[in-house]
């Protein structure tokens, strides 16, 4: 018997796989299915990033021959339509699923763990059941953290959910953090008409590669995102319609907060000290590759660890663990996770950075190469990003890439593949990429290693 807690995409991936091995599978959940990424996280997101990229498309048009002109926004439909999907994916992916298998039984209530076989759990009526399991997966997510700021809390102010399904633009959105979400959404915003203030307690996007929070920076600041970085925000005041930020550069004052500094991990009401296990600084459970949590037959999966916060991770990780828990053994292997930030251009990476390559203590050799070196970007006059090829200096195999530019989730995969099966920077030079793609900027880039490109003919193999 398997019990997992949550129902978000590691959940649910942990309990398809669970019922397939043949266990009784529970899922425990207080809240609304599906977790963050269908219902207030990638999904809505990328539907709103979408429909700012259609309108600034119409508003900034680099043809001459096309008249731009600004877009007419109606929010309140845009979010109707963004729902519509949201609501339409979690019913296919989440709803349809639980019901069409028959050993998945869903729990609603909240689950706080007695000893590491049985859950406490509190149901919507006030009862509280307790549920044995042979195995148990906690799988309860993040939530959106909120920084000590005085006055913060006592504010009306957004996170990302409130921010995804307002029906009315700001005229001016103050966002703090950094985050991609901070990013991604500042850009939607400012796309669709909002005039935003983004403020950064360091480097804009400073977890992630140096090179693609400096890029980014720049095309959002070339968009008209006024960023104030390496400032400390004091307090916040809240009155009239109107917040008042106080920050070490001056007063910030907009119609609306957006807080977007991180996410914390839902795991301090699981009364984890019933059972011994510990959480990091943050909160989050730590896991080894298998996602044992050190407690025997207790694992977890997701945002409430110290895994990467992505979905997909999330997912892998579900997976995994399921198959560990019903007698297989699986690991985790993230060694070519990509990574992508849904700005435009976007922000992809995989693999090591230089300085990450180095702090390991590997020699290697780098290549960036400028978009204007790349004939689809040329041909879309959008020579905004860069490619940058990290390898091993001696083999010139494939350690890392960073890459800014339209499409750049698209073209990362490419170089998860080539990391994953231990390519070279002459195996990527030598193979066929089509004409006119973004992910052929790949191939020039391995093929600087060796040559110029600006002395190659078009198609130059």
């Amino acid at each position: 018997r398997v019990a997992i807690i949550g129902s978000g995409s590691g959940a649910f991936a942990a309990a398809i796989q669970a019922a397939e091995a043949g266990a009784r599978t529970t899922l425990i959940e207080a809240g609304t299915l599906g977790g963050t990424c269908v219902n207030v996280g990638c999904v809505p997101s990328k539907i709103m990033i979408q429909a700012a990229h259609a309108a600034h498309a119409q508003a900034a048009s680099p043809f001459p021959g096309i008249a731009s002109r600004p877009a007419q926004v109606n929010r309140a439909a845009l979010v109707a339509q963004q729902q519509g999907r949201v609501d339409e994916l979690r019913h296919a992916k989440y709803e349809n699923v639980l019901n069409a298998n028959p050993r998945i039984n869903l729990v609603r209530g909240l689950a706080r763990f007695k000893d590491s076989h049985t859950l406490m759990v509190k149901l919507p009526d006030g009862r509280e059941t307790a549920l044995h399991a042979d195995r148990i997966l906690i799988a309860t997510g993040a939530s959106p953290e909120i920084p000590p700021v005085p006055g913060l809390r006592e504010s009306p102010y957004w996170t990302s959910a409130e921010a995804l399904v307002a029906k009315e633009l700001p005229r001016h959105l103050v966002i703090i953090g950094s985050s991609i979400v901070a990013v991604e959404l500042g850009q939607a915003f400012l796309r669709l008409g909002s005039r935003v203030t983004l403020i950064a307690r360091g480097k804009v996007l400073s977890r992630q590669d140096p090179d693609l929070g400096d890029a980014l920076e720049q095309a959002l600041k070339g968009e008209g995102m006024e960023i104030l970085t390496h400032t400390q925000i004091r307090s916040v005041l809240h009155g009239d319609g109107m917040f008042q930020v106080e920050t070490g550069a001056g007063i910030v004052s907009g119609e609306r907060l957006l807080v977007a500094a991180g996410r914390r991990p839902n795991t301090a009401n699981l009364n984890l000290e019933a059972i011994e296990l510990q959480v990091d600084e943050r909160g989050a459970i730590r896991v080894d590759d298998r996602l044992r949590t050190g407690v025997p037959d207790v694992y977890a999966a997701g945002d409430c660890t110290s895994l990467p916060q992505f979905v997909y991770v999330a997912a892998a990780a579900g997976t995994r663990a399921a198959i560990n828990m019903t007698g297989g053994d699986a690991a985790l292997d993230l060694t070519a996770m990509p990574e992508v930030i849904f700005t435009d251009p976007q922000g992809a990476s995989v693999g090591l950075s230089q300085a990450q390559a180095q702090g390991k203590g590997i020699a290697t050799a780098s290549r960036t190469l400028n978009l204007d070196n790349v004939p689809r970007a040329l041909a879309n006059f959008d020579t905004r990003g860069f490619i940058k090829l990290v390898a091993e200096a001696d083999s010139g195999r494939l350690l890392g890439a960073q890459i800014v530019a339209a499409q750049a989730g698209e073209a990362i995969q490419t170089m998860a593949l080539a990391i994953r099966n231990g390519m070279t920077v002459d195996d990527l030079a030598a193979q066929l990429f089509p004409y006119l793609t973004m992910v052929e900027g790949l191939k020039l880039c391995a093929q600087t290693f060796r040559k110029d490109v600006k002395q190659l003919s078009c198609c130059a193999g």
